[in-house]
């Protein structure tokens, strides 16, 4: 289905896309810092339509074609030293946009799932609006802990340092940042990288947004008690070989939060390669299905009107 989008209040419209059927319950995917929608590829959000599934892709504020926040993003020393005085939003202002897109799209109670950044907003969503989530998937995440999930001392030049100007600059700079943060021993996906960052920078390319995204990150500080509130099924998932977030992060996000089952992945980075796909999926569709109560038997909820899901 081509883009489309939708107002979800205070001003911000989101930019989204849906594959699969809308009488179906709903996947609703959250990309992560600085990373557009089209990061959940096209064919990823079509193997999990196939599992039965309602997915729904969207461009978080500040990012693609969604709507863009003003103001300076945060200096190098204002990062290194965590002040949250350039924060224009919190985590808890993204999770409210998604929260605003279910509500707006009449989909919710949706199975939520999040990478890095898009992970803390998806456990944000869950404790703020419970009635809003039926399951969890916080992928490569953390809890916001200064002690665990720190990224490594190699990661921090590459990181801290601004995108060049020019598509050919920037698509090259994204290349050689996840050759820094990917997974080492894993198949590279390397066209794939490439036809995301190009695409990426045609959709639209603000290299502010990305700063203002992190600002909100730290001044939303350590999450870890508000973790605690969340009672949707979780799974965790994260990657043995993260230097971006390391694996003690995940491990603390599974403690964190109730009941959460943490899935390890041997030799995943700070990225989703085809190869760990089927593990990925795998999880997320069993989580959904026990979440649904159709494991035990239990009657599915009764199905959406599609042209309300689909507005």
């Amino acid at each position: 289905m081509s883009e489309q989008f939708c107002d979800v209040g205070r001003g911000i419209t989101l930019c989204y896309e849906t594959f699969g059927e809308p009488s179906n319950p709903t996947a609703l995917l959250v990309m992560g810092l600085g990373t557009q929608m089209i990061a959940w590829q096209e064919d990823f959000c079509q193997e999990l339509a196939a599992r039965g599934l309602y997915v729904v892709r969207f461009d978080n504020r500040d990012i693609g074609r969604s709507t863009h926040m003003s103001g300076r993003p945060p200096s190098v020393a204002q990062l290194l030293t965590r002040s949250s005085r350039a924060a224009r939003y919190t985590l808890g202002d993204m999770a409210d946009d998604a929260a605003g897109l279910l509500e707006q799209l009449d989909l919710a109670p949706a199975h939520v799932i999040g990478a890095s950044m898009g992970g803390m907003i998806a456990q944000t969503l869950a404790a703020r609006h419970p009635a809003a989530v039926r399951s969890l998937v916080s992928i490569m995440s953390n809890t916001g802990s200064m002690r665990s999930g720190q990224p490594s001392l190699r990661v921090y030049p590459i990181f801290l340092r601004r995108p060049p100007l020019g598509r050919e600059a920037f698509v090259a700079h994204m290349e050689r940042l996840f050759g820094v943060i990917g997974s080492p021993d894993l198949p590279r996906d390397a066209e794939d990288m490439h036809a995301i960052a190009t695409a990426s920078y045609d959709r639209g390319h603000d290299p502010a947004g990305p700063g203002r995204q992190l600002a909100a990150i730290i001044a939303s500080g350590n999450r870890t008690t508000e973790l605690g509130r969340i009672s949707a099924p979780t799974l965790v998932v994260h990657g043995t070989a993260d230097p971006l977030v390391s694996p003690s992060g995940g491990r603390a996000t599974a403690r964190a939060i109730p009941g959460a089952e943490l899935m390890m992945i041997e030799g995943m980075g700070h990225d989703l390669p085809r190869a760990v796909w089927p593990q990925l999926i795998d999880g997320i569709a069993a989580l959904a299905l026990s979440a649904d109560g159709r494991a035990n038997g239990h009657r599915s909820p009764p199905a959406r009107s599609p042209s309300r899901a689909g507005r």
